[in-house]
C-alpha cells in the first residue's frame, strides 16, 4: 500500500472531532444539561429553535424529566443549558458531514476502494452506534429518579468513543505510513506499550465512572481514602457487579489503582524506550508521553483532594491527549526486531 496523506488526514481529522465530542460532552456533564435535548431529530436536528412555541415544547418535554423535578428552573435557566447540548449535536451531526462527503470523493476518484473502504464504513457504523447510544441515554432522562445520565450508561459511552478514536488514529497514521520502521531491540518495547494503550484505555473507561456516579464527592483524601486503604463497605451492593457502576467507593478505588498502575507502567515503558536511544520521532514522542502521564496522575490527584469536577474535566481531556500519544508510540513500533546481531569477523590469514 502507497502512502496517502490525503487520507490519512482525514482519518486524523476525524479523531480530532471525536476529541471535540469529549470536550463538548463533558462540559455539558459538568454543567447538568445531559438531560435538556428530549428529542432526536438526526437529519433536522440541526435547526435550532426559533419560536417561543419551539422553546415551549422542548422546555415541556425537559419538565417532564426526574431533573427538573428534583431542581425546577426557569426558561431563561434551561436555554442556558440547552446551547451547549446543542453544539455538542450539531458537532456530531458534523462529524457525519466530515466522513461522508470526503468518503464518497475518496471512493470515485479510487482512492479508497475494497477492504480499505469496508474499513472505513465498518468505523462509521460504529460511529452510528455511538450516536444511537447516546440518544437512548439522554432518554433515560425520562425515567423515575434519573438525576443523571447513569454512569453503566455513560462510561461504555466513552470508551467506546475511545475505541473509535483510537481506530481513527492507527488507522489515519497507517494510511500516512503503510510500511513500518525497523527499531532495533524493541520488541519487548513493543509489546509494553501495548500494555500501556490498553491500560490507559480501561482508566479513561473507569475514569468516566467516576465522572457519571459523581464519586469525587466522596474520600477526598490522597494516597488513602479517609484514612483506609480500602473503601468501606466495598462490595456491599448486590449483585456485586452493581459495585462497579453504582457504589462510588468501590468505583474511585479501581479507578486510583488503575492510575497508579497506568503512570508506573506507562513511566518504565518510557524511560526504557529512551535508553534504547529510538530514531527522534519516536524519542519526542516518548518524552510527550512522559509528559503527558505526569500531568495526569497530578491533575488526578488534585481533583480527588479538592473534589473539583472543573479540574476533573480537564483532567478527563488530558487523559485523551495521553491515549493519542501512546497510540502513536505503539504504531511508531510496528517494525520492532530483535536486537541487531553483531556481525561477525574474519580471522586475518
Amino acid at each position: 500500500m502507497k502512502p496517502d496523506r490525503a487520507l490519512g488526514n482525514w482519518c486524523l481529522l476525524l479523531a480530532f472531532m471525536v476529541f471535540g465530542m469529549a470536550v463538548g460532552g463533558g462540559h455539558a456533564r459538568t454543567i447538568g444539561a445531559g438531560f435538556t435535548i428530549q428529542v432526536w431529530r438526526p437529519i433536522t436536528g440541526f435547526i435550532p429553535p426559533t419560536s417561543s412555541a419551539d422553546w415551549a415544547y422542548l422546555f415541556g418535554l425537559y419538565q417532564k424529566t426526574a431533573v427538573f423535578q428534583a431542581h425546577p428552573i426557569s426558561l431563561d435557566q434551561y436555554k442556558a443549558l440547552f446551547w451547549p447540548m446543542f453544539i455538542d449535536r450539531c458537532w456530531g451531526r458534523l462529524m457525519a458531514l466530515v466522513f461522508l462527503l470526503p468518503f464518497a470523493y475518496f471512493f470515485a476518484t479510487g482512492q479508497l476502494r475494497g477492504k480499505r473502504a469496508l474499513w472505513m464504513l465498518f468505523i462509521f457504523g460504529l460511529g452510528v452506534f455511538q450516536a444511537t447510544w447516546g440518544w437512548y441515554m439522554v432518554q433515560t432522562g425520562m425515567r423515575p429518579g434519573v438525576l443523571s445520565p447513569p454512569p453503566a450508561w455513560a462510561g461504555p459511552h466513552l470508551g467506546s468513543a475511545m475505541f473509535i478514536f483510537f481506530l481513527e488514529i492507527w488507522t489515519g497514521l497507517t494510511f500516512r505510513r503503510p510500511e513500518a520502521v525497523a527499531v532495533d531491540g524493541a520488541l519487548g518495547l513493543k509489546t509494553a506499550m501495548t500494555v500501556c494503550v490498553a491500560l490507559i484505555w480501561c482508566t479513561i473507561l473507569f475514569g468516566a465512572l467516576v465522572a457519571t456516579s459523581n464519586a469525587i464527592t466522596v474520600y477526598n483524601s490522597f494516597p488513602t481514602m479517609d484514612g483506609n486503604w480500602l473503601p468501606p463497605a466495598m462490595f456491599s451492593l448486590h449483585p456485586w457487579i452493581l459495585n462497579f457502576v453504582e457504589n462510588k467507593g468501590t468505583i474511585q478505588f479501581f479507578h486510583r489503582l488503575l492510575a497508579t498502575i497506568t503512570v508506573f507502567t506507562v513511566l518504565g515503558t518510557a524511560f526504557t524506550g529512551l535508553r534504547l536511544r529510538p530514531p527522534p520521532a519516536l524519542r519526542d514522542v516518548l518524552l510527550l508521553l512522559i509528559g503527558f502521564v505526569s500531568l495526569q496522575y497530578l491533575l488526578g490527584m488534585i481533583t480527588i483532594v479538592l473534589g473539583n469536577v472543573n479540574i476533573g474535566y480537564v483532567h478527563e481531556l488530558n487523559a485523551i491527549a495521553l491515549f493519542a500519544t501512546a497510540i502513536t508510540a505503539r504504531h511508531m513500533l510496528r517494525g520492532a526486531r530483535g536486537a541487531a546481531r553483531p556481525v561477525a569477523r574474519t580471522a586475518a590469514a
